[in-house]
């Protein structure tokens, strides 16, 4: 199941087209309704051609709710970068599209919308022209600029067989039997509860379930699942899922909060992450050393303190690793993608991936061996990575490194075993080895340092 996501300047007609593929207008409140401007997430869903359903996540255009935009925009498989043929590309557009960049969402189009405002076909070429500069550098530079006025309903048809071929090729999402829904939307139902949203991903979920909600740490049981408004038995990666939760206090719930299969250390939620950072060109200033920075990743949000590893300071365009210091608790994983602000005054800084979402301390800013680690984890083999999880966590149980190390389970299995057979993991107990194991297991310069030790001891 596949999520598409909308993007573009405020009033370039994003809420109206997707009323027009839908049928249903994606602004719930009254305010939005009023003011004709989308200020929450609103949620939708499409039946493609071929039969599949594609959830639709539409976001508010306005630079004052850039930040809800942040919360619905991570989880989606493709874009649709909204441009009102009467304006052109505007600030928020450009915005938009270097926080699709930065998320590197992986497919889009770009849809020139309000064509019956602007019906030259002259002026209709020159935007086509200026939108490809705008986009060239981006991960959208290949997509298609379609033409349509949802007021006419002209162009729709083209633009669903167009979506239709950008999703046909791309995978299915993986299910690696480790569940998370970033929650984005919360609130109780009479008769029901509380109603959790979000995009699931990364393991299905199932009526009956034990879950908790993190960081809270709230126990419950998933008493209903819906996607789409339909009632499932079971939800899969990559599904808009409304979960109905008993057990839990619905006041205390937060956006941004993720609920979980109930599974000690299969997730753990960090106040510290190191992670690869690119600046973006456009941005007003270079970036310093202990910045405070707002991050953003899944649907949740906080302050964080930028450390920067390696360098004093990046320029416009640079890239680079730093650790983050988070104020309050979030949860992510290797491989996250994140966004990072500036508070005040407001603007996007930049953003990237998350390499370690649970490092052993607060590095030395300019240590080799930190740097060395961190390039193995972006850019190293399976083996690579496994073992720099194996030699975060010191001696573990097997399932954790695993965990850890976020490998897809048949790719891990592997890893596992060539680190066994070349000596560099040591199985400390005589069980099963394999991936779900609670053999403890030690890397083995821990193994070398821990012998170390213990004849240091025995010689005193």
């Amino acid at each position: 199941m596949r999520v598409i996501g909308t993007a573009g300047h405020v009033d370039h007609g994003k809420s109206t087209l997707i009323a027009a593929l839908t049928g249903t207008h994606p602004d719930r409140l009254k305010e939005e309704q009023s003011r004709e401007m989308t200020i929450e997430l609103g949620f939708g869903w499409l039946t493609l051609p071929n039969g599949e359903e594609v959830g639709i996540v539409d976001v508010p255009g306005h630079r004052d709710f850039i930040e809800n935009m942040l919360s619905g925009i991570g989880g989606i498989d493709a874009a649709l970068l909204v441009i009102a043929a009467d304006e052109g590309v505007m600030p928020q557009t450009k915005e938009h599209l270097a926080i699709l960049d930065l998320l590197q969402i992986p497919a889009g189009l770009i849809v020139l919308t309000k064509t019956d405002l602007a019906s030259d076909p002259a002026w209709l070429d020159l935007l086509e022209i200026d939108i490809r500069g705008a986009v060239s550098d981006t991960v959208l530079r290949d997509a298609p600029i379609l033409r349509v006025s949802a007021k006419n309903k002209t162009g729709l048809d083209t633009l669903i067989a167009s979506l239709s071929k950008i999703l046909e090729d791309k995978p299915a999402r993986l299910d690696l039997n480790r569940p998370r829904l970033p929650i984005d939307r919360v609130f109780s139902m009479s008769g029901f509860g509380t109603v959790v949203t979000g995009t699931l991903s990364d393991g299905h979920l199932s009526v009956g379930d034990e879950v908790e909600i993190l960081p809270s740490g709230q126990l419950g049981r998933i008493r209903g699942l819906q996607t789409h408004k339909k009632k499932e038995e079971t939800a899969v990666p990559g599904s808009r899922t409304a979960v109905n939760i008993s057990g839990v206090d619905t006041d205390l719930i937060q956006r941004g909060e993720v609920v979980v299969r109930r599974n000690p250390n299969q997730y753990q939620a960090t106040r510290r992450i190191d992670a690869r950072f690119r600046l973006l060109k456009d941005a007003t200033s270079s970036l310093k050393h202990s910045s405070e920075v707002k991050f953003f990743v899944s649907a949740s949000e906080t302050i964080a303190t930028l450390r920067l590893l390696g360098t004093e300071e990046l320029l416009p365009g640079e890239e680079g690793w730093i650790q983050l210091e988070l104020r309050d608790p979030v949860v992510t994983v290797r491989g996250d993608r994140y966004i990072l602000r500036r508070p005040s005054p407001s603007e996007t800084l930049g953003g990237g991936v998350v390499i370690d979402h649970q490092p052993k301390g607060r590095h030395k800013r300019f240590d080799e061996k930190v740097l060395k680690s961190l390039e193995s984890l972006t850019q190293g083999s399976p083996v690579d990575i496994l073992f720099e999880a194996a030699l975060a966590l010191n001696a573990a149980p097997l399932k954790e490194m695993v965990t850890k190390s976020r490998l897809e389970s048949s790719i891990a299995e592997e890893a596992l075993k060539e680190l066994i057979s070349s000596g560099q993991l040591i199985i400390l107990e005589n069980v099963a080895q394999s991936i779900t194991s609670d053999a403890l297991a030690i890397a083995l310069p821990h193994w070398n340092g821990l012998q170390d030790r213990v004849t240091q001891i025995t010689e005193a």
